[in-house]
């Protein structure tokens, strides 16, 4: 019986080109089915396991990217590869971003562009079964003594923490004091504020920091997979369970488990998760057999989570089981004071070593910026200026959009956008972005579009509405145009 080198789903919406690669890859050995359909090929994906996707970016319907979310959410081990006629930075980045292994562009070769690069990702049914596995073990962390959480001004750097603020050096006082006991954890904070790393700081101060620590996404898996992920099954207990596994509350017995996103746990698998709060006992799916295991919880969310024990979303036991030690991380915009040694800190992880200087107009943006994405969104910004920006600087123009945006939005000389507005017109504040977008774009009306998150023909109809297009013309060009 031969052997297949793994199982690929391939979606084009040219029902041609996907029958031309699928059939090619079958022929290498490859297990490969052609879909033209993204709800169709999503379908499959729940109903059979792929180790591979390969997804056309424009389609009618669910585009590549949407497919690649939605396709990670069902199975988050996955390897997902983009075909695009019409690549650019910024897909890339965002498909990347998003989760794809990487991208080819189309008209592809099959036998010189894709299976060399899957052989690559797919090195044997081991490592193909572990990162399709969305929980983790890590390796345990070198235990070292916390530092001294004083009231100077430098700021603290322990462990991935870095903190300077008033609120995020009480969250790490905290953190560290609970760490020595076994006490339940539940960390609160919206997405992206670094609920994880405290996460690791506990563990790895704790007195388990030696033992197993395992990390799980709850919100990664439909319910019947996460149930089988986190307590285990036996052979034959459904449709898939080819033999018998031990889940990650097994696996973490003596040590840690991270439960992320556990507001999106289903009130059945709660009842499950209390008994082991309660009383350290699980049974396998399929198992009457009863184990016992001492695992500490520590569990995160962004959810309201009691607002969903009103509507019976969540038990309220559970929550109390869960919040014997609350921690709830403040917001980016809520603690200023951290946004500065945090952009240094990212600007030194990414820049291998080399000076890095951030031009005022770009460095004003960021200190300015909200951060609705917290620290996650800081750090891919950061990522994101060092690769278009030069040597001799950071500008504006290196920064992702919204950050120029915002930059746009607040008036240069005037305060802030609450003064201006008090004192002009929404007319006159509308010509302001406009004309402030151009000036920050040297007149290129399409960059100056994508900062103001509109599309080029609108930007021209609202310039010819304010009579600005002969000013603009003028100011930037010797012709009509850029």
């Amino acid at each position: 019986m031969t052997v297949s080198l793994g199982r690929i789903l391939v979606l084009d919406d040219e029902e041609k080109m996907a029958a031309l690669i699928a059939r090619s890859l079958v022929r290498s050995g490859y297990e490969a089915n052609a879909r033209t359909n993204a709800e169709q090929a999503l379908e499959d994906l729940k109903r059979e396991r792929y180790d591979v996707l390969v997804t056309d970016l424009r389609m009618p319907g669910l585009d590549g990217l949407e497919v690649l979310v939605r396709a990670k959410k069902i199975d988050p081990g996955i390897d997902v590869i983009l075909m695009t006629a019409y690549a650019s930075v910024e897909t890339v980045r965002e498909a990347m971003k998003r989760g794809a292994v990487d991208y080819l562009e189309k008209p592809i070769s099959a036998e010189e562009q894709l299976k060399p690069l899957l052989e690559r990702l797919l090195k044997g049914s081991d490592s193909r079964e572990e990162k399709r596995n969305p929980a983790r073990q890590e390796a345990p962390p070198k235990k070292s003594a916390p530092q001294p959480c004083d009231d100077s001004d430098d700021p603290i750097n322990f462990d991935g923490v870095l903190c300077k603020s008033a609120p995020m050096r009480e969250i790490y006082r905290k953190a560290v004091k609970v760490a020595k006991t076994n006490a339940s954890v539940l960390l609160r904070g919206e997405s992206g504020t670094g609920k994880e790393v405290i996460a690791d700081l506990i563990q790895g101060n704790s007195n388990r920091a030696d033992k197993p620590y395992v990390k799980i996404n709850c919100g990664a898996l439909p319910e019947n997979l996460l149930e089988s992920e986190l307590f285990g099954h036996v052979k034959g207990s459904f449709t898939g369970a080819v033999g018998d596994r031990d889940g990650m509350f097994i696996t973490a017995n003596g040590g840690t488990i991270l439960l992320d996103e556990i507001g999106e746990v289903s009130p059945a698998l709660q009842v499950k998760l209390l008994r082991i709060l309660q009383q350290g006992e699980l049974n396998r799916v399929g198992e009457s057999a009863t184990r016992k295991v001492d695992v500490r919880v520590i569990a995160a969310t962004n959810r309201p989570l009691e607002k969903m024990i009103e509507s019976g979303q969540f038990r309220q036991d559970l929550y109390d089981r869960l919040n014997v030690v609350p921690l709830v991380l403040p917001a980016l915009r809520e603690r200023r004071e951290d946004l500065e040694p945090l952009i240094r800190h990212f600007a030194d992880k990414f820049s291998d070593g080399r000076p890095v200087n951030f031009l005022s107009d770009a460095w004003d943006a960021m200190m300015s910026y909200s951060w609705p994405g917290n620290i996650r969104e800081l750090e891919n910004a950061v990522e994101h200026a060092l690769v278009l920006g030069s040597p001799t600087g950071i500008k504006l123009e290196d920064l992702p959009a919204s950050v120029q945006q915002f930059s746009v939005l607040t008036p240069l000389k005037s305060g802030n956008l609450g003064d201006v507005v008090g004192q002009a017109s929404l007319e006159e504040i509308e010509k302001n972005c406009l004309l402030q977008a151009l000036e920050k774009t040297k007149g290129n009306r399409t960059r100056a579009a994508r900062v103001l998150n509109i599309t080029r023909r609108t930007l021209g109809y609202r310039l010819k509405k304010y009579d600005l297009e002969e000013e603009v013309n003028r100011r930037y060009f010797s012709a009509p145009g850029d």
